[in-house]
Order: C-alpha cells, then sequence, then structure tokens
C-alpha cells in the first residue's frame, strides 16, 4: 500500500472553486504546497481551468481534490471534518478568523470543557474544520 489520503470532491454548489480552495488552504498552513494541479482545457467537458485533479500537502499531510459536474445526491458533511491541533492562542485565533470568514460557525470559537479553546466551522468553500487548542 503505497499511502491513504483525505479526497475533496467540489461538487454541486461547490463545483469550481477547488482550486481557490487549495490556493487559500496552501496559504494559511506550513510546510505545504500544491504538488500538482491537472486543470481541464478547451473541450475537455467539464468546465475549462477547473480541476481535473489536484495533489498538495497541508502542514506535511497529502490531500487530493477535484471539481466534479457530476450530479451526486451528495456534498462536503460534517461528519467528516478536518481536524487541526494548533500550539498556540494566536495560532487558532488566525486560523478561526481565516477559515471562519464566508463560512458557518457550527461551535463557536471557546471553552467546551473538552478544550479550553476549540470550534467547528465550515468554510466558505463548504468543507467542515475542527480547531483545537493543544
Amino acid at each position: 500500500m503505497k499511502d491513504i489520503l483525505t479526497f475533496l470532491m467540489f461538487s454541486a454548489d461547490n463545483h469550481g472553486q477547488a482550486r481557490a480552495a487549495i490556493d487559500f488552504y496552501v496559504s494559511l498552513f506550513p510546510q505545504s504546497h500544491i504538488e500538482r494541479l491537472d486543470l481541464y482545457g478547451p473541450g475537455e467537458g467539464p468546465p475549462e481551468g477547473t480541476v481535473k485533479t489536484a495533489w498538495f500537502t497541508l502542514n506535511g499531510r497529502r490531500y487530493m481534490a477535484i471539481d466534479s459536474t457530476a450530479p451526486h445526491a451528495f456534498s462536503f458533511t460534517p461528519s467528516m471534518s478536518l481536524f487541526v491541533e494548533c500550539e498556540t492562542e494566536r495560532e487558532i485565533d488566525q486560523l478561526h478568523a481565516a477559515l471562519s470568514d464566508g463560512g458557518q460557525e457550527l461551535m463557536p470559537l471557546g471553552d467546551y470543557g473538552f478544550s479550553r479553546r476549540f470550534c467547528w466551522l465550515n468554510d466558505r468553500y463548504g468543507v467542515s474544520w475542527q480547531i483545537n487548542l493543544a
């Protein structure tokens, strides 16, 4: 077995946003970069410039993403989220501000007993994040 990756499919209302989301995520986390980005060209079917396949790294962990024009009865859901452990209050405050901008707060940043600083949100691209001060 070579690897197990989290795969993000941007479809329905989120279709066409994969590249913007990847660029945004890579800008937020250290040790992050786009490894490979294959875009649809003219006449290939899906809109030109949308993501055919992308491999990227966030804080040293690999992910994949695509834009999908196929009709699906599902999209992103908070039941699968990306969990981020922060080392400082400044770090969690910055990530919370960036990821919640234009998104939806599921659990606002606060003390929940199991953590003195925690939040759960869907970002502007529909991806769910749990951010915790370790």
